[in-house]
């Protein structure tokens, strides 16, 4: 992957350009943005420029030993780590269905990437032996390459085991490159955010979705409709366009209306059900409950019907207006980033989802809060 490659992202392409062309690139760097915008695709991306050994006019030549074998993702300069499962995992275990899983999508998520690696029901973690893997890989001397590069995609998942990388981090080797490449600053040691350049990624525009679609055959009415409800992330785009995301919208607000109804045998099914899904897909149903709460607030706020939902999400949220006030928002909220949190946690997911129905039920019934 090249950096012309990289959808929608001129401007902070261009600033990593302009750190390679004037052999000025920081140490230590954080790519961050939000899902599906091309932050991992562009780590790869320049890596393969600041190795290239005949780079012009903004471009890397594509053919030299270095770009070639950066292409392949198996250059001996350009190391990897990522979540993995298993108490004393380390990336390397996983390196061939890491080349094969970015081959396939660089723009993919977490779930996903659990997913091709089988993870079921088991958290993604960045653990102590990865951490002394990597002082480990980044000791030794640059084989071929200019610099010694180390892409660590989503650093969230480190947790307090980031402390072990913090010397290497501010006092790297010569010529070595940390590219850390994350979604949510907030879930970061701040002592690591403080020895890093932040290289911010923003959503993408609906018409360069819409192109990318477009490119894979797709009708312009079903691109537009498809970019709109992407809401700027390319991989909820390709995913929606082959249909191999999981239907959240469907969970979510047939989990919504028995919270409601309150039939505790349903509400079981459900939680049973639900235990089922793996962490990941977990985090990311009430990750949707929470994009739903957003749009649900426009529509309160504004009235404007033209939200990033399906028709049959737009109808519910026009329905909920019945139910749901502008004030209980922020409960139903704060209770659903609850839950994301007790899951990474570990909390028991069937007991965890029945307790949060109950309380959903308390909210929507306009009772007091269970604490």
């Amino acid at each position: 992957m090249e950096l012309k490659d990289i959808i929608g992202q001129q401007k902070a392409i261009g600033f990593l350009r302009s750190l390679a062309d004037s052999d000025r690139i920081p140490h230590a760097q954080i790519f961050l943005g939000n899902e599906g915008t091309g932050k991992l695709a562009a780590a790869l991306a320049f890596s393969q420029y600041v190795l290239c050994q005949h780079k012009s006019d903004g471009a890397a030549c594509g053919k030299c030993p270095d770009c070639i074998k950066a292409s392949k993702f198996i250059h001996p300069d350009i190391h990897f780590s990522y979540p993995t499962v298993g108490s004393k995992a380390i990336s390397t275990n996983f390196i061939n269905e890491w080349r094969t899983a970015i081959t396939e999508n660089p723009y993919l998520n977490a779930a996903q990437w659990l997913q091709h690696i089988q993870a079921e029901n088991k958290q993604g973690n960045i653990t102590k032996d990865e951490c002394l893997d990597i002082v480990r890989k980044l000791g030794l001397k640059i084989f071929e390459g200019s610099h010694k590069i180390l892409i660590l995609w989503l650093p969230e998942y480190l947790g307090k085991e980031g402390n072990r990388l913090l010397k290497l981090i501010e006092e790297p080797p010569e010529n070595t490159l940390f590219i850390l490449v994350a979604e949510n600053a907030e879930a970061i040691l701040n002592t690591i955010l403080s020895r890093c350049q932040i290289v911010q990624f923003k959503p993408l525009e609906d018409s360069d979705i819409v192109n990318v679609l477009e490119s894979k055959g797709t009708k312009p009415e079903q691109a537009a409709n498809i970019a709109h409800l992407a809401n700027g992330n390319l991989n909820k785009a390709l995913n929606l366009i082959v249909e191999e995301n999981r239907d959240y919208a469907l969970d979510f607000l047939k989990w919504m209306r028995l919270c409601y109804l309150a039939k505790p045998k349903d509400i079981i099914e459900f939680s049973n059900t639900f235990q089922t899904l793996g962490r990941e897909n977990q985090k990311r149903f009430f990750d949707y409950g929470l994009f739903f709460l957003r749009e649900y607030m426009i529509l309160l706020m504004t009235g404007n019907e033209h939200l990033r939902l399906g028709e049959q999400e737009i109808t519910t949220a026009k329905n909920l207006r019945k139910v749901i006030s502008f004030d209980q928002i922020s409960p139903i909220s704060d209770l659903m980033t609850d839950s994301i949190f007790h899951i990474q946690r570990n909390a028991n997911p069937k007991i965890l989802m029945t307790d949060v129905s109950i309380r959903m039920n308390h909210i929507l019934r306009k009772k007091t809060v269970l604490v």
